[in-house]
């Protein structure tokens, strides 16, 4: 599949204790010959941790994205990745005393994932938060067996995030949610999303079997590119 103009959008997704980071593309080899790429260092955090039974899961991520090219004009060039956490944001309070703006945390919406160290699949949204300020939303999905994982995701319009109750200041009530906009100019909503990395546990004592793997190390290059 012939790839045109470079994106780098970048989703996340976590299978067979492994985090795949996506950028957009029919394929890694497409986005290699005619995209670009992005570095990736991440963490991701897993409960309850992946053992070799078959089990319901969920997991946040963390991650940065350096020496990102492009063959399109003003691409950023830098980034940070997210899924499950939560991000503190200014909003309006309404207080006993009148309304005020105040910083609060709201929650990401948290990815989903079934199986085992042997094989999985998980959904769920990643935030691209990138060095111009702006800020993209990409929907995945993805399959996986033993360090192979294929992910699938879609650049969309928006995110939205619920309000943690516990961050919001006695006697003041904060909107129930939040919405962050993908309004990356370079990166249009529809874009596909494909790549696979590779990951290592924190600590070598995360066998699966002795104790099963809840935080891995995530590292890599993420193929960008948009089919044609």
């Amino acid at each position: 599949m012939d790839v045109g103009r470079s994106r780098i959008v970048v989703c996340v997704a976590l299978s067979a204790a492994v985090l795949w980071v996506a950028g957009p593309g029919a394929s890694l080899a497409g986005a290699a010959t005619g995209g670009g790429e992005c570095q990736l260092q991440g963490v991701a955090n897993i409960s309850p941790p992946l053992t070799s039974s078959s089990g319901s899961f969920a997991y946040n991520f963390t991650g940065t994205l350096s020496s990102c090219q492009s063959n399109v004009a003003g691409a950023p060039t830098t980034g940070n990745v997210s899924a499950g956490i939560q991000l503190p944001e200014t909003v309006t309070l309404t207080c006993t005393n009148g309304t005020t703006t105040g910083t609060v945390l709201y929650q990401e919406p948290i990815p989903q994932g079934s199986g085992s160290c042997g094989n999985s699949t998980t959904a769920g949204a990643a935030l691209e938060t990138w060095g111009d300020g702006k800020q993209t939303v990409v929907s995945y999905n993805t399959t996986g067996a033993l360090a192979a994982v294929q992910l699938q995701g879609t650049v969309v319009a928006s995110m939205t995030l619920t309000l943690v109750a516990s961050s919001v200041p006695a006697g003041c009530t904060a909107p129930a949610s939040f919405t962050i906009s993908s309004d990356e100019p370079t990166f249009a909503a529809g874009e596909g999303a494909l790549a696979a990395l590779t990951f290592s546990p924190t600590t070598q004592d995360q066998n699966c079997v002795t104790m099963g793997v809840s935080s891995a190390n995530i590292s890599g290059t993420v193929g960008i590119g948009s089919a044609q």
